[in-house]
């Protein structure tokens, strides 16, 4: 039996470029880039590679979600990528939906030579690809929007993925 977890999206940063939204488990209430930095923000091993990827959200906040700040993780139709581009071991992997909106997933330790290879990070990056899909779906139906920097209709569903 499949277990669907039911999901939403909460804004976690917005700049006059870009906002940052992140997905959030019902069953526990904190978003998935909240737990990422719960898990390294004091973690002295990768202070570093954490130090990288807040300043790379942070330089996305200021100019846009530029397809240089990511790299490509999933498949060719998603939209999964990883921060930071280069160097380190720890990533954190998101939605790049355009210019002006991510989605924030969590990240962990790389530690493989490929993220399918770790149960944790597979993990991570398969809830972004489902909750893409369905997120696509309900734009096509017409339930949610894409203004600019805003995901209209979102505040207001729950997604089971």
């Amino acid at each position: 039996m499949i277990v669907k977890k039911k999901t939403t999206v909460d804004l976690i940063s917005e700049s006059e470029k870009t906002a940052l939204y992140s997905i959030s488990f019902e069953m526990d209430g904190t978003t998935e880039f909240e737990k990422f930095v719960q898990e390294f923000e004091q973690n002295a091993t990768y202070n570093r590679d954490y130090q990288r990827i807040i300043a790379a959200l942070q330089a996305i906040l200021n100019v846009g979600a530029l397809e240089r700040f990511f790299r490509p993780e999933g498949k060719m139709q998603d939209s999964v990528a990883a921060i930071p581009i280069e160097g380190g071991k720890l990533r954190l992997y998101c939605l790049r939906l355009s210019e002006q909106i991510v989605i924030l997933g969590n990240g962990g330790v790389k530690s493989t030579q490929t993220y399918e290879e770790d149960p944790k990070l597979y993990g991570y990056v398969l809830d972004l690809q489902k909750f893409e899909r369905i997120l696509n779906d309900n734009i096509v139906k017409g339930y949610v929007r894409i203004e600019e920097r805003s995901l209209d209709g979102i505040e207001d569903l729950t997604f089971e993925i």
